[in-house]
């Protein structure tokens, strides 16, 4: 039986959770939710949408292992000054986890589609 539990995830399902996770409805249910299976099954059945056939625990496990990579980087970073190991994704999941407002002050978000609401996927592929 396989879940396909060890499944590498590619960028583009990557990019489609992460897509999935910058929708505001979906952070604010994630935020202080210790029971979140059913925020995790929509999150799954929005990527199966988009033909990405992940099932709740692998987005739940993918969305905790970004958050934990960042954060490492956050804390390392803080210790070293700069910069010497660099995550996928960071600059997406910065503009998540510290919700900046989409303008001229938050420069990595502003030119990100992510957080722009847009409802078309195919822009964030290419």
């Amino acid at each position: 039986n396989d879940t396909g539990a060890g499944k590498h995830w590619s960028d583009n399902e990557v990019r489609a959770l992460i897509n999935i996770w910058s929708d505001e409805k979906i952070q604010q249910m994630l935020e202080g939710a210790t029971r979140n299976k059913e925020i995790f099954e929509e999150i799954a059945r929005r990527l199966m949408k988009r033909g990405i056939d992940r099932d709740w625990k692998q987005c739940r496990t993918k969305y905790k292992n970004l958050k934990y990579e960042y954060r490492a980087l956050q804390k390392e970073n803080e210790h070293l000054g700069n910069p010497r190991r660099k995550m996928r994704f960071y600059d997406e999941v910065d503009c998540i986890l510290r919700r900046q407002p989409l303008g001229p002050s938050s420069w990595g978000c502003e030119s990100s589609s992510l957080l722009s609401g847009t409802k078309n996927f195919s822009d964030e592929i290419k």
